[in-house]
């Protein structure tokens, strides 16, 4: 199986179920026509996502998720995914959806963005989120 790490930085968090998650992750990644060599999720504060923000994409915003796609050849996964645990908790009550839920929807969402997938339009949104439910919908494991 490729490798699917997770970390934290400067929070306590730990990550239910991490074997389905990876799983997941994976069969995501082979559905889509890719191959996964290296995939690292870090889970951090709002603080912490927000000075990678200001360093890396000279953004001054907080945000619930940075992917950074480390991939050298084409159709092999190599990347770096960052997630505010703060933003999720915030965003599952602002969505009305639980903490796993929005946690495992912006997990995809790091995956989809290194799959060539954008959201910076409403269409390309639009298919994002399709893509997010459809991949959702597969998860054989919620806690």
């Amino acid at each position: 199986m490729p490798a699917i790490s997770f970390f934290e930085e400067d929070i306590q968090f730990k990550l239910k179920n991490k074997a389905q998650v990876r799983q997941w992750i994976s069969n995501t990644v082979i559905a889509e026509g890719y191959r996964l060599k290296e995939l690292t999720y870090i889970f951090c504060s709002d603080a912490y996502l927000l000075q990678i923000n200001r360093q890396y994409l000279d953004h001054d915003t907080y945000t619930d998720i940075i992917t950074f796609d480390n991939s050298e050849e084409e159709g092999r996964i190599i990347g770096d995914i960052f997630i505010s645990i703060e933003r999720i908790r915030e965003n599952s009550a602002k969505f009305n959806v639980s903490e796993t839920d929005e946690l495992h929807r912006v997990i995809i969402h790091g995956v989809l963005h290194l799959l060539g997938y954008k959201d910076k339009t409403a269409v390309s949104k639009e298919k994002m989120t399709q893509k997010e439910d459809e991949y959702l919908s597969k998860r054989s494991f919620i806690s």
